[in-house]
């Protein structure tokens, strides 16, 4: 049964609109290029959205506002000093474990580790990292079934926060080592989802979120780009597709109708999209929204790994011998 969430109607609107944001991101589009940033983003101020963006921190309340400054405060501590004597790394493998296994003990939730590429960058933007380690924080679920609310804002500014505790914690650590490190938190200029499906931490779901096996697509994402030496993850498939492509729920649960049934073509790819100029209107208007993530049956604590086997052996059968 679908719960009552608020209703698209908006006490705010563009005097004059912007260019829409589904142009900016290149849906339809044949050709492949990088994205380009719209809403969030160290450079925001210019941004072709950056009125709603103000209005939405200027409008969230001063307690949640207060923590989310104070988040992007701290990554002012996303670089630093790099130790002068450099540690040799004659085995990436056991150096993949051993950052990995620090991860876990600071609270990440996944870890995953990808080559760098181009893809992660918005247009204009460059990095000489040759690494990414992506680090997933779930949050917990039972508070987050209060989307849309203060409750749910909260956890999800937290969950951002904790998760940018960890990779400056991972940089600074890499960097002790005489290696370079730097880390992504919320809101950073890098995409991190398309590193996080390269990392084998999840799929991309037709609500626009990874769906990872154990937490759904109830977690946050951060990233360290780093040149130490580390042995590669590669991409998974868990059988997301196959549950998206015939599953409504968030479809359906959407108040926003930002959700297509079917996967669209951006920017040369065909791949799940959700509308952006439908979904950012509710989103600023809920402090957030996080309904899709909420339904999704993966989100439900235990259900993805069972979810995952069945839909996988249901392919097999299909699948003529």
């Amino acid at each position: 049964m679908t719960k009552p969430f608020p209703p698209p109607d908006y006490h705010f609107s563009y005097r004059n609109p912007p260019v829409s944001g589904n142009t900016i991101n290149g849906l339809g589009e044949t050709s492949p290029r990088r994205a380009r940033q719209i809403f969030h983003g160290s450079g925001a101020r210019k941004l072709e959205w950056v009125a709603l963006e103000m209005f939405f921190g200027l409008t969230m309340p001063l307690h949640i506002f207060i923590r989310n400054a104070l988040n992007r405060w701290e990554l002012r501590n996303a670089d630093g000093p790099i130790a002068r004597n450099r540690a040799r790394v004659s085995d990436p493998e056991e150096m993949s474990r051993k950052l990995k296994s620090l991860a876990k003990k600071t609270g990440a939730g996944a870890v995953g580790i990808t080559p760098m590429t181009e893809d992660a960058l918005f247009e204009g933007q460059t990095v000489d990292y040759k690494t990414a380690i992506v680090i997933a924080l779930p949050q917990d679920y039972e508070t987050m079934k209060a989307v849309t609310t203060v409750k749910a804002a909260a956890e999800t500014v937290d969950t951002y926060r904790d998760v940018s505790r960890i990779v400056m914690a991972l940089a600074t650590h890499i960097r002790s080592l005489g290696w370079r490190a730097r880390a992504y938190g919320e809101s950073s200029d890098l995409l991190h989802i398309p590193l996080a499906i390269n990392a084998g931490i999840g799929q991309l779901g037709k609500h626009g979120s990874v769906i990872g096996t154990e937490f759904g697509s109830n977690f946050r994402l951060a990233t360290v780009l780093t040149d130490i030496p580390l042995a590669m993850d590669s991409a998974i498939d868990i059988g997301v597709d196959d549950l998206c492509l015939g599953c409504q729920r968030c479809t359906i649960d959407c108040p926003a109708d930002a959700i297509s049934d079917q996967q669209q073509l951006v920017r040369g790819k065909k791949k799940w999209y959700v509308d952006f100029d439908r979904c950012v209107m509710y989103f600023v208007k809920t402090l957030g929204c996080g309904i899709c993530i909420e339904v999704c049956p993966w989100s439900r604590p235990g259900r993805g790994p069972s979810l995952s086997q069945t839909l996988l052996a249901k392919r097999t059968k299909r699948v003529p011998t």
